[in-house]
């Protein structure tokens, strides 16, 4: 791999852990590709005895030697970060931000005009790479740029490319979802405590069945409704379930929670 696809990340979190891993376990970078930066020691060290990368804790030496540069940092210091390293930022260099509700434009402007630049939302099932990401591109990102987007990002899950006024609705359904499904998960694992299984067996059962009915979903083809309709059966034990569901407005309340979600992704992003 040449320079031009020399990946640098500032931000060694979970969410860089878990490219750099998806990078290299997918074969489309080597560990000599990718670069790091983290302000934790701690964290550099492990980050370079685990996945042998090069790690710094130096943002603008690391952009003047990579091309790709991935922010992974919390949107509350992306300003910081860009205020440091637009000086070494050139025509040749590709930023891709997951900073949560930072605009497009507010990245743009704190760059050399004319960088190309991607907006970026993972989630964290990504680590299992198993991760859905939606990107947008900047006004200078060319086709070749989202290209290279979906390399990164394919190589932790599933890539959709959207327009940039729903990223408040993709980091409130994509991004805070599985915080959602975690306690769904885990209210389905007492429910069987509850109706007498040991804990690691409902535990093991409830995720299995979230994880199956996902994948049938991606791989069928089916809506959800038609897949529900097949596992209920008329006066059987899954539509008197599904009833206490409905009264209790299951769906209204993920709808609004989702709905919240995206209302600060944008007040975030101001």
């Amino acid at each position: 791999m040449g320079t031009e696809r020399r990946f640098g990340l500032i931000g060694g979190g979970n969410m860089g852990e878990a490219l750099i891993k998806g990078l290299i376990q997918s074969g489309q970078a080597r560990p000599e590709d990718i670069i790091v930066s983290d302000p934790l020691a701690a964290r550099r060290s492990y980050l370079q005895e685990e996945y042998q990368v090069a790690a710094k804790d130096d943002n603008k030496s690391l952009v003047k030697e990579a091309a790709i540069i991935i922010l992974a940092v919390k949107p509350q210091v992306l300003d910081e970060v860009l205020n440091e390293i637009q000086s070494v930022v050139e025509p040749r260099h590709l930023i891709i931000s997951i900073a949560a509700g930072v605009s497009l434009p507010r990245i743009e402007s704190a760059l050399p005009s004319g960088t190309p630049t991607i907006r970026a939302m993972p989630n964290t099932p990504a680590l299992a790479l198993a991760g859905a990401t939606a990107i947008a591109p900047g006004k200078h990102a060319s086709e070749k740029h989202l290209a290279m987007a979906r390399i990164l990002f394919e190589a932790v899950g599933l890539v959709v490319e959207v327009a940039e006024k729903n990223m408040d609705a993709v980091t409130a359904l994509s991004g805070s979802g599985p915080a959602y499904i975690f306690i769904i998960l885990e209210a389905l694992a007492d429910a069987g405590v509850l109706e007498g299984l040991p804990r690691d067996q409902a535990l093991l059962l409830a995720a299995q069945t979230i994880l199956g009915s996902a994948k049938l979903v991606l791989e069928s083809g089916f809506h959800p409704a038609q897949l529900k309709d097949r596992v209920t059966s008329p006066g059987g034990t899954t539509i008197s379930g599904l009833m206490v569901l409905e009264k209790g407005g299951l769906r209204g309340l993920i709808m609004e929670a989702v709905r919240t979600a995206a209302r600060r992704s944008a007040e975030l992003g101001k």
